[in-house]
């Protein structure tokens, strides 16, 4: 659940965006059953995500306008713009789910919702974004407001750049798993009993892009945690589906188990 967005790119161009869409498509490739429950103007999003509907399935609650972001840079570098947003997703949706990824990209996520998720795993990268139209929509990084998150969190997946807005976070949900991604370094898990333990990021010889590669590793480590591996092993999983998405250029990078068991191995 999140926005999906149009992406702007350096050149120009567009494509489809947002935690929500890539994070969908790494757990479809995984063989799960997977529905998208965004925002925006209808018609837009549809044409989006078209090429892709064979593999997921959409929901759009219907708004004026699709969030729309101006992407530059890599990494800890990137830089984005918030030229248009579609509202904050109400709490009136209905869900039965055996996980539910709260994908927020500009604090659209609700609290609450009505129905069952067995699995709630959280990525709150875009409830510590700011912006407003005297910055020009620039994004910026402020303390996460406990009050946007929801009561309950078995999972959260944040990058080292977001670690100092998510403190009260990472110290207020001590029953759940934190893993914490930081580029081509090791990830770093938070256990639920507080254990802090690193895990190794597959190198890789030649990134071509690195856009959703956080919402891959995301989606890829709450499916395994969902599947009853490790925290350790979810991560090294996830890990590999990072780097089997760097290595290749948006969307159709994006790996299937096979490819991604292949690259977990190979890092062994």
């Amino acid at each position: 659940m999140g926005h999906v967005t149009v992406d702007v790119m350096p050149d120009g161009s567009s494509r489809p965006g947002g935690s929500a869409f890539y994070a969908a498509l790494q757990a479809a490739r995984l063989g799960m059953r997977t529905l998208i429950v965004t925002k925006g103007a209808v018609g837009e999003i549809e044409r989006l995500v078209e090429p892709w509907l064979g593999e997921l399935d959409l929901r759009v609650l219907p708004a004026a306008r699709t969030t729309t972001l101006v992407t530059s840079g890599r990494g800890a570098a990137r830089t984005q713009q918030v030229l248009a947003w579609a509202g904050a997703i109400g709490e009136e949706v209905a869900l039965d789910t055996r996980i539910l990824h709260l994908a927020p990209v500009a604090r659209e996520t609700p609290r609450e919702w009505r129905g069952r998720a067995g699995f709630v795993g959280i990525t709150p990268q875009g409830l510590v974004r700011r912006w407003s139209r005297e910055d020009g929509g620039v994004v910026v990084h402020a303390p996460l407001d406990p009050a946007l998150l929801p009561a309950r969190g078995d999972a959260f997946v944040l990058s080292e750049t977001e670690r100092e807005s998510c403190e009260a976070l990472i110290a207020g949900h001590r029953g759940a798993v934190v893993a914490i991604t930081a580029g081509a370094e090791p990830t770093t898990l938070r256990l639920a009993d507080g254990e802090l333990v690193r895990v190794v990021v597959p190198a890789i010889e030649r990134p071509r892009d690195d856009v959703g590669a956080g919402d891959v590793f995301a989606a890829a480590f709450f499916v395994a945690l969902g599947e009853g591996r490790s925290p350790q092993s979810a991560a090294a999983f996830a890990n590999a589906a990072g780097a089997v998405r760097i290595g290749g250029i948006g969307a159709e990078a994006i790996g299937d188990r096979t490819a991604i068991e292949a690259r977990r191995r190979s890092a062994a």
